[in-house]
């Protein structure tokens, strides 16, 4: 019988940076629910004065902070560093919105006029405009308050899905014509409730910045190594995958998983994420993978939902859901497999909205059978989100080929000692 290979699940819970998590915590002195991030080592990684709460576990794990190496902090940058591309270019932000002549270009390409063209919230973009957009089927353009991109929102029911994602990558490709710096367009596709509420849905599309050079995902790919992106991961870091999953409908959610939704009306995507990443380590279980599967999920809800609304207590609820999905990865993982989890980039809450921050991010590793030395894994100091990516690449026997492939140079990596560095 062949020796099944190894898998490598690597979770990005996004937007909690480790100065983000100890705000979080700062803000809200009572009690929370993170036994298993407790459990991981979790209480290693938070300022001192969090660390009676959370305790001084991880005893069979790798827990550290990492810095990031790219300048900009941002979700496609953040990800694509993990897996092996460093992004030296800085990139603004657009207070007053985009140039007139970008607007006129833009509306003569799609053949419509849009309307707003200012920074805005991205519900709060679309709150101010829906009704004039469904009056004339103008599109609702507007920038991000904390990315450097653009952002078209439209009724499905006005302009359809195949159109919008089209009106999007004209967008992007006339922003890089002109020269506008701006990582990805967005097409915010929503539609009206029947009590008529605004909801945003699954069918948003990215058009986003080529590759500057290969990723721990191509790496794993040319050896077979079976790669699964869920949720956005595969909008960000854009290449090619075995599989891609987005799920967005209650009936596939397994009752015997018994997945909460913390949002009060249910707007929350990670339920559908941790479903899809169960399936995936599942399969990985029950089906031959040559190269082993490298699974690379992104919750979002800590960003999109609880982040950029500055909701303390939503993000720390939030926080708590994967907490009690943690068990259920690890319980579909075998002896020698590998569960990673970082940060793309912090939030910082300021008096008007939730903003990107560029800071130190949490990583916990742990693999599964193994005590903390992580069964011989080399880990790095700690200088770059690069250096996840190698811990990944060891686990499933690419470490030359990512090197090679991403120019990454394994500088001050050591066997993995004490389990955590703080």
């Amino acid at each position: 019988m062949v020796k099944p290979k190894a898998t490598v699940l690597l979770l990005v819970v996004d937007a909690v940076g480790a100065q983000t998590l100890d705000f979080l915590l700062d803000q809200h002195p009572g009690k929370l629910k993170l036994s298993n991030f407790s459990r991981l080592g979790l209480g290693r990684i938070v300022a001192r004065r969090h660390r009676q709460r959370l305790g001084r576990d991880g005893r069979k794990t790798c827990a550290m902070r990492l810095k990031q190496a790219s300048a900009s902090a941002d979700s496609v940058i953040g990800h694509r560093e993990m897996v092996g591309i460093v992004d030296p270019s800085t990139y603004g932000l657009f207070p007053n919105g985009f140039r007139w002549d970008f607007i006129a270009a833009l509306e003569k390409r799609i053949g419509r006029k849009t309307i707003f063209n200012k920074m805005a919230g991205g519900m709060e973009a679309i709150e101010l405009n829906a009704a004039a957009h469904e009056k004339t089927g103008h599109p609702i353009v507007y920038a991000s308050k904390c990315d450097p991109l653009v952002q078209i929102a439209m009724n499905e029911a006005v302009i359809p899905v195949k159109e919008q994602h089209a009106i999007a990558d004209c967008a992007f490709e006339l922003a890089r014509e002109m020269g506008i710096p701006i990582t990805r367009v967005i097409a915010r596709a929503y539609v009206r409730s029947a009590e008529g509420d605004i909801v945003r849905t699954a069918n948003r599309h990215d058009k986003v910045l080529p590759m500057r050079g290969k990723t721990l995902v191509d790496v794993m790919y040319a050896r077979d190594v079976w790669t699964a992106a869920v949720g956005k991961t595969c909008d960000l870091v854009n290449t090619a995958y075995h599989e891609r999953i987005k799920l967005t409908r209650p009936t596939f959610l397994d009752p015997g998983l018994r997945l909460r939704f913390m949002h009060p009306k249910k707007k929350d995507t990670n339920p559908y994420t941790i479903q899809g990443t169960v399936n995936v380590l599942a399969e990985a279980a029950a089906v031959y993978r040559p190269g082993g599967t490298f699974v690379f999920t992104n919750l979002v809800d800590a960003d999109s939902l609880y982040g950029h609304t500055r909701d303390v207590a939503g993000a720390l609820r939030c926080l708590e859901g994967v907490d009690e999905a943690l068990p259920l990865f690890e319980a579909r993982l075998r002896k020698g497999d590998l569960l990673i989890i970082t940060a793309d980039h912090g939030m910082q809450h300021r008096e008007d909205y939730g903003y990107h921050n560029k800071e130190e991010l949490p990583l916990i590793v742990e693999r599964i059978g193994f005590g903390a030395d992580l069964g011989g894994i080399k880990v790095g100091p700690g200088k770059s989100l690069c250096e996840v990516g190698h811990i990944a690449a060891q686990v499933l026997g690419c470490a030359k080929d990512y090197e090679e492939a991403c120019g990454f140079k394994p500088i001050g990596f050591r066997k993995n000692q004490a389990g955590n560095r703080s």
